[in-house]
């Protein structure tokens, strides 16, 4: 058996965290409070849509998503296992994922790419998955099939990619979704 890549990337994630963290105060940063407040009305949120249910984790599976993963993968001519792969590292398969900076739900939309998507709810995994496939799909176009190109634009943005500008963590995110993609295809 190989190496856990979910358990080194999430270390990796948490090294970037509190390198964000000890850098917050030589830069400004967005105040703590509205982040918070944001995480609370998120929380809120599920708990109504969960009908006040006191596990709200929103884990869930390939399994459970792998008609629309399958659909959106042929639809947008993504392999399932990268969305898969994809799935793993933004969010680990929690459905109500918020990273620190706002992205959020399995494929980690930011709120404004979202919205271009015409997601309306992020944390509904259809929506979410259709969303990221579809802005994966317009990427991997736009980089005329240059599938690890895409993916750091996916997680820094087009603008950083274009201009060579790609940040260490992007590049850790790319490495480990292609080696999480290619485990799976050797597998599938």
């Amino acid at each position: 058996m190989g190496p856990n890549f979910t358990n080194i990337s999430r270390v990796l994630t948490r090294i970037d965290e509190i390198n964000r963290q000890f850098n917050m105060y030589q830069q400004p940063a967005e105040p703590l409070k509205s982040r918070f407040v944001d995480v609370l009305n998120d929380v809120e949120r599920v708990k109504r849509k969960s009908g006040g249910a006191k596990n709200i984790s929103g884990k869930t599976s390939y399994i459970e998503l792998q008609d629309v993963i399958d659909k959106c993968a042929e639809k947008y001519n993504i392999d399932n296992e990268l969305i898969r792969a994809m799935i793993q590292v933004e969010s680990g398969w929690n459905t109500d994922a918020v990273s620190n900076k706002g992205a959020q739900g399995l494929m980690q939309l930011m709120p404004r790419t979202a919205a271009m998507l015409g997601v309306n709810d992020p944390f509904d995994p259809v929506q979410n998955i259709e969303g990221g496939v579809r802005y994966i799909s317009d990427l991997t176009d736009k980089y005329r099939g240059d599938i690890e190109k895409a993916l750091a634009a996916y997680n820094a943005g087009p603008a950083r990619v274009d201009s060579g500008n790609i940040p260490d963590v992007s590049r850790r995110y790319v490495k480990n979704i292609m080696a999480i993609y290619r485990r799976l295809r050797e597998v599938g």
